[in-house]
């Protein structure tokens, strides 16, 4: 237990030290570099800012104009049926979507059923199965200008069904 804690205190400060250390011994102006680096992250968050807000703005209208709670009441009698709490539908669907909303579900979820109930270990395992399809797509596509996202979006989803149906089984089968 101590080495872990030794090796997780100690494991990036020394990665960092032997980047510089060898920079410096291939004579790599290392300063120079590290600013050089800084400027282009600057440019890149600059980048991806229109993109940020455009999803947002879209996540927004999405939870406001009632989709999701029709998106809910549609599959809920699908869950039900498979005796899937019908509360984590809402996880389910806006996780591809927004880790911020996912996230705010998912506390929900656990403040209100427990950590350690059913509904609050599918939501946790599913919220770390899962990841934000359309977010990361839109932001990061936008930002290298990659316009042709379809086939990216399609192999996205159907790994977060995947997740999603993966986690439901094994949770289901582990605790349920």
């Amino acid at each position: 237990m101590v080495f872990i804690s030794a090796v997780s205190i100690w494991l990036i400060p020394l990665i960092i030290g032997f980047i510089l250390l060898y920079g410096t011994f291939k004579r790599i102006p290392t300063y120079e570099a590290f600013v050089e680096g800084g400027k282009e992250g600057i440019e890149i968050s600059f980048s991806i800012i229109p993109y940020l807000v455009g999803m947002l703005v879209a996540v927004s209208v999405f939870r406001a104009s009632g989709a999701l709670d029709f998106f809910m009441d549609l599959l809920k009698p699908m869950f039900q049926a498979i005796h899937v709490p019908a509360e984590i539908v809402p996880l389910a669907l806006i996780r591809p979507i927004s880790g911020t909303a996912s996230l705010g579900i998912m506390s929900d979820l656990i403040s209100m059923h427990g950590a350690d109930s059913l509904i609050g270990r599918l939501a946790a395992t599913m919220q770390g199965s899962t990841d934000t399809t359309l977010y990361i797509i839109t932001v990061y596509f936008g930002a290298v200008g990659i316009k042709r996202m379809g086939d990216a979006i399609k192999v996205g989803l159907l790994a977060d069904f995947a997740a999603i149906l993966s986690s439901i089984i094994i949770v289901t089968l582990l605790f349920g």
